[in-house]
């Protein structure tokens, strides 16, 4: 979702239908699905530059209801950026976190819910026939649109939980090589190095399930069709990663996989993120402390 915009009683979100045209080709249509705060500012970075490069490009905003008011995303924010650090007791700081990862991903499932079923304005994105979807798959709202769509999808991103971009790909991802989040380990590990590698990666199968598991029920129920993120996710025409070899450890990557390093702003408005990091580096530590 785009930067959200107040409405009472209700809060507005946006989509961004861009138009670009090429001097030497046929002009097309892009559907641009971000989502709030930073990655959005970095997404923008990338259609800014398009122009740049002589595109012509026109933006046309589209804005629909959601079920909450601008205050209430405010408190959720500011009380996540709150928490995250705050000290105490292990199962408190758990639960806490638990119920804020909770709260954040019902708001953002609740913000895609009511975009997929906004009959007018989804009519609107059938009529317009667009070319393609540029989307941030962090969440998989706007790669729903696409398969509704049947059109092709270009996503920009850091990386994904879980490493669910590889399991998409089918890129090989092994522990005993490619380091986890929060691990401070490299490329080249011992053995016990390679478990605590492996012991990592143990809780995101929860966390995916958990945060995920709910778009893989929307999305079936809107598709019509049983479908899970990771299908959705396979029909990804081209990823679009912000990394770069020169800052991060190489690793496997497949041909529709590119590499193109980029700006990446952090903010605050990022619970989503920060919470999941939050969640995850608690239970990994659980999970090293009775085991190694």
């Amino acid at each position: 979702m785009a930067p959200v915009l107040s409405a009472h009683p209700q809060v507005t979100t946006t989509l961004v239908l861009l138009l670009s045209m090429l001097s030497l080709a046929a002009g097309g249509k892009l559907l641009v699905v971000p989502v709030d705060g930073s990655h959005w500012l970095s997404m923008r970075e990338v259609l800014d530059v398009l122009s740049q490069k002589g595109h012509e490009i026109n933006f046309v905003m589209k804005t629909y209801p959601i079920p909450f008011t601008k205050e209430e995303v405010h408190e959720a924010f500011w009380r996540t950026s709150q928490d995250v650090f705050e000290e105490g007791p292990f199962l408190e700081r758990f639960l806490k976190t638990y119920e804020r990862v909770k709260n954040i991903s019902a708001m953002y499932l609740s913000t895609c819910a009511h975009l997929l079923y906004n009959k007018e304005l989804v009519r609107y994105l059938e009529e317009s026939k667009f070319d393609a979807v540029f989307t941030d798959p962090i969440l998989p709202c706007g790669q729903i649109l696409a398969e509704h769509l049947s059109v092709p999808s270009v996503v920009f991103l850091q990386q994904m939980p879980c490493g669910l971009e590889f399991e998409a790909t089918q890129c090989p991802n092994p522990s005993s090589y490619v380091p986890r989040t929060f691990t401070d380990l490299t490329d080249r590990m011992n053995f016990f190095q390679r478990v605590k590698n492996l012991i990592f990666n143990i809780p995101n199968y929860f966390l995916c399930d958990f945060v995920f598991q709910p778009y893989a029920k929307l999305a079936s129920e809107f598709l019509q069709r049983d479908v899970t993120v990771q299908d959705l996710l396979r029909q990804v025409s081209i990823w679009l990663i912000k990394l770069d070899f020169v800052l991060h450890y190489p690793r496997p990557l497949m041909p529709n996989m590119i590499m193109v390093s980029g700006v990446n702003y952090f903010h605050l408005r990022r619970p989503l993120l920060i919470l999941w990091s939050t969640l995850l580096l608690l239970i990994s530590s659980t999970f090293l402390s009775l085991f190694l």
